[in-house]
C-alpha cells in the first residue's frame, strides 16, 4: 500500500509541476498579447515588428507547452483520476481547434517584416488579433476546467 500511495502522490507532483509551467507560459503570452494589442493602430514600426515577434514566440511556446505539458500527461494516461480524463477527453477535440488557429495566426505573422510589408497585412493584424483574442479566452475556459478537475476544484 504505500509504494501506490508514493506512486500516486509523485504523479500528483509530476501533473502539479505541469499545471504550473502552463499557467506561466499562459500569463506571459497572455501579457505579451496585451502589449502587441496596446500597439493599435498598427504601423511598420520597429516597436510593433518586436511586440509581434516576442508575441508569435510566446504564443507558440504556450501551444506546445499546453499540448506537451498537459495534454500528453493526460493522453498518455498517466493521469489516473476519472473526473480528469473525463473532462479532457470531452475539451481535447476543441482544445485542438484552438491550437489550429493558434498556429494558423502564428504562421501568418512569424516572420512578417512590419516595416516592410504591404498595408493590408496591418490592417488584417488588427482582426486576426482580436479573432485570436476570442480564441485564446476560450482556450483558457477549456484549460480551467481541466486544471480545475486536477486540482480537485471541480466535480
Amino acid at each position: 500500500m504505500p509504494s501506490e500511495f508514493n506512486a500516486g502522490t509523485e504523479r500528483r507532483g509530476r501533473s502539479r509541476e505541469k499545471l504550473a509551467t502552463l499557467v506561466k507560459t499562459r500569463s506571459e503570452t497572455l501579457s505579451l498579447y496585451t502589449e502587441l494589442a496596446n500597439q493599435q493602430p498598427f504601423e511598420g514600426d520597429e516597436a510593433t515588428r518586436e511586440a509581434l515577434q516576442d508575441f508569435c514566440q510566446a504564443l507558440v511556446d504556450y501551444a506546445a507547452s499546453a499540448h506537451f505539458q498537459l495534454y500528453r500527461y493526460i493522453s498518455d494516461r498517466l493521469e489516473r483520476r476519472t473526473p480528469v480524463l473525463e473532462i479532457a477527453d470531452a475539451i481535447y477535440p476543441r482544445i485542438a481547434q484552438t491550437t489550429d488557429m493558434i498556429l494558423r495566426f502564428n504562421d501568418r505573422y512569424d516572420g512578417v517584416d512590419l516595416m516592410t510589408c504591404d498595408e493590408k497585412i496591418l490592417e488584417r493584424l488588427a482582426s486576426d488579433l482580436s479573432l485570436l483574442g476570442e480564441t485564446l479566452a476560450e482556450r483558457i475556459q477549456l484549460e480551467d476546467r481541466v486544471i480545475g478537475a486536477m486540482t480537485g476544484q471541480v466535480h
